[in-house]
């Protein structure tokens, strides 16, 4: 028989009194479940009601205001960003944005978010639970968080912090099956001086400590019902209760100051026994060159107990609580109340009102026939003549004659209740009837309505300012387990609304081409300082057509460009759309562009035309010229040849005359003689 462990007894002794100590809110808070779930009477209130013979259906008013507020509340995911609290690099900040933007995704954070809210609402607490998951990742581990249903934790009472910051300790409570831890803890295999498993060594689970009986036994969801917890589920169904204890403790840190260059840098206990022993390091502190101081920080410190033995312990890395408290209702103590909780006498009474306007209906339908004694014969035949319309009925008018009594009616007054308490139980709520809906009740124009939703949601974001207090606790623990857990080079995708990826790297180790030393770290997660915050309002809805209208007002004034206005729009496919109305954009100046060259070249063309005209005149004149030229040596060679035809003509003519006149001559001469 194994042991039990010194720091077990002291793990079950907390665990007791601090469980004790949650009762009355324990019961309270299963009790608003029900409620929540429609069980608002008792078995006693259901036997007493069908005894009178009146209606036992509520009126549930209740569950329609909390699923409004839920809706509301969850809209849209959270909008983390991270602030530099020295003056660190904006681009690591935007890496550090994005990388709880990834967390946030990989965790299914929007489900995870709905839940915690609903817990909020219905029991007055909810819990987040940041973790580190080994197993992702192919072993490289993931951050990541999820819900943690409100019963399986318990809080140091003394705590007085809203969000449990001064608590010394907080315990979450898991049952598992033999074959469940077997599976998660293969070390529970090994066996015993015995020659049993280890598990089979560890005390089992006792479920009555834990999980009392609830007084209606019917809620279901928030924890298991006794008709499954009394079931035999088959070999390796034994249950058992692990129990993580998680509490403050102290841990030095060393603070290491390069005197020459002023570099300073932060490390831990196990780093610095390894630094300091090297020669250099020592030589250097004995000269004073390098200084260290010793600092203590809290840290969180996590014991794992299962049955009498301690699993393992570790210390986490953060001043946080990884279970990070959603509280509604503050009470001063580590036991808020509900909405539920709040509206629960409100419920009843609405309840009690329906059903006596249920009954007066009931009552008032199904009518009484006042007999005088001894005027009928035959009552049963009475009553089968009644039903007939065409009957013929005797009686002694003697003895009076047979008639209905006038119900009495309910006044305006009571009629009015149940509209009344409803709206009561939504002003507790914060739910206005034009936040679900009710164009009745809706101004005429777009402005108005949205100033009149814009008060209606103070109610809401009043709540939502104590639920982003506990989401920036959260990506606080996210921030510390990152930063010691991401100490490698990894590359993350998140997919976009639009389904495009942003893809980025931490620790990004760029070495040298050549020498293929180290050079420098893009994205160093490990190094700075950063504060973690939520921006505000970022999970509430938006009236989308008011906004969209502003927006549009302010783009036809030119205060904002189309990229803007369009981020207000439902548009899946904002990024294609603005790529194609870029193309569009671009085609139409080119088309633009193309109608002002079409327009130049016109006028050329009109230009060249008259130019051309022109050209074309003075070609055809030249060509005139040209030809009158032609026309005119042509004339002039034929007036020369004509003139020689004249000359010859002439010539021949003169040479004719002249032998004419040497022959008449010679005549003349020998006349003479």
């Amino acid at each position: 028989m194994i042991k039990e462990d010194f720091r077990v007894k002291e793990v079950r002794e907390l665990w007791r009194r601090w469980l004790n100590a949650r009762r009355e809110w324990e019961n309270q808070a299963r009790e608003d479940i029900d409620f929540y779930l429609g069980n608002h009477y008792s078995e006693a209130e259901n036997d007493e009601l069908e005894a009178r013979n009146q209606s036992n259906v509520p009126l549930d008013r209740l569950y329609s205001a909390i699923e409004q507020f839920k809706a509301i509340i969850t809209s849209k995911p959270p909008k983390f960003s991270a602030v530099g609290r020295e003056d660190s690099d904006n681009n690591l900040a935007n890496v550090w944005k994005t990388l709880l933007e990834y967390i946030w995704d990989i965790s299914d954070g929007n489900e995870v978010f709905k839940q915690v809210v609903h817990d909020y609402a219905v029991t007055g607490l909810g819990y987040f639970y940041a973790y580190i998951d080994m197993e992702d990742d192919y072993g490289r581990g993931e951050v990541k968080f999820t819900y943690v249903d409100p019963f399986r934790v318990v809080i140091d009472p003394n705590a007085r912090n809203k969000w449990f910051d001064d608590a010394n300790g907080m315990m979450l409570s898991t049952i598992l099956t033999k074959l469940q831890l077997l599976d998660l803890y293969p070390q529970l295999k090994e066996e015993t001086e015995e020659g049993k498993m280890l598990i089979d060594e560890v005390e089992g689970y006792n479920e009555g400590e834990t999980f009392p009986s609830n007084v209606n036994k019917r809620t279901v969801g928030s924890f298991t019902p006794d008709y499954i917890k009394d079931l035999d589920h088959g070999e390796g169904s034994q249950k058992y209760q692990l129990i993580e204890y998680f509490s403050k403790i102290k841990v030095p840190y060393y603070r290491i100051m390069n005197m020459e260059t002023q570099e300073e840098r932060i490390v831990d206990k196990a780093t610095m026994s390894s630094f300091i022993t090297e020669p250099d390091v020592m030589k250097a502190v004995e000269k004073g060159m390098i200084d260290v101081l010793e600092v203590q920080q809290t840290r969180i410190k996590l014991t794992c107990t299962l049955g009498q033995i301690v699993l393992y312990e570790r210390i986490l890395d953060t001043d946080k609580y990884p279970i990070v408290p959603v509280p509604n209702i503050w009470t001063n103590t580590p036991y808020p109340m509900s909405d539920v909780r709040k509206n629960k006498d409100f419920q009843r009474y609405l309840n009690k009102v329906m059903s006596l306007i249920t009954s007066h209906a009931q009552a008032s339908s199904g009518l009484k026939l006042l007999v005088p004694q001894g005027s009928v014969d035959d009552i049963e035949e009475l009553e089968k003549d009644w039903a007939n319309p065409n009957a013929t009925i005797e009686y002694d008018p003697s003895m009076g004659e047979p008639h209905f009594p006038s119900p009495q009616p309910l006044s305006n007054s009571v009629m009015q209740l149940p509209q009344m308490i409803a709206q009561y139980i939504d002003l507790n709520m914060g739910i206005f009837e034009m936040m679900q809906g009710n164009t009745e009740v809706a101004p005429r124009t777009s402005s108005a309505t949205m100033m009149m939703e814009d008060f209606g949601q103070r109610r809401s974001k009043s709540k939502l300012r104590d639920i982003e207090g506990s989401l920036k606790r959260l990506g606080m623990v996210i921030y510390n387990l990152a930063k010691s857990h991401y100490n490698f080079q990894k590359s993350f995708r998140i997919a976009q609304p639009n389904n495009d990826l942003t893809e980025f790297t931490i620790n990004q180790r760029m070495y040298d081409d050549k020498s293929k030393e180290l050079q420098t770290i893009q994205n160093d997660i490990t190094v700075g300082h950063f504060d973690i915050r939520i921006i505000g309002n970022s999970t509430m809805p938006s009236n989308k057509w008011g906004e969209w209208n502003i927006y549009m007002e302010a783009y036809q004034a030119g205060l904002i460009d189309r990229n803007e206005a369009l981020k207000k729009t439902e548009i899946f496919d904002k990024e294609g759309v603005l790529g194609r109305m870029d193309t569009i954009k671009q085609l139409q100046q080119q088309l633009q562009m193309a109608q002002e060259q079409i327009k130049n070249l016109s006028g050329d063309l009109q230009t060249a035309s008259r130019e051309s005209v022109a050209s074309r005149k003075r070609t055809e004149v030249e060509k005139f010229k040209t030809q009158l030229k032609s026309y005119e040596s042509d004339a002039k060679a034929k007036n020369q040849i004509s003139m020689d035809k004249i000359k010859s003509a002439v010539n021949l003519e003169t040479e004719k005359m002249r032998i004419a006149n040497q022959s008449a001559t010679k005549e003349l001469q020998k006349g003479k003689k």
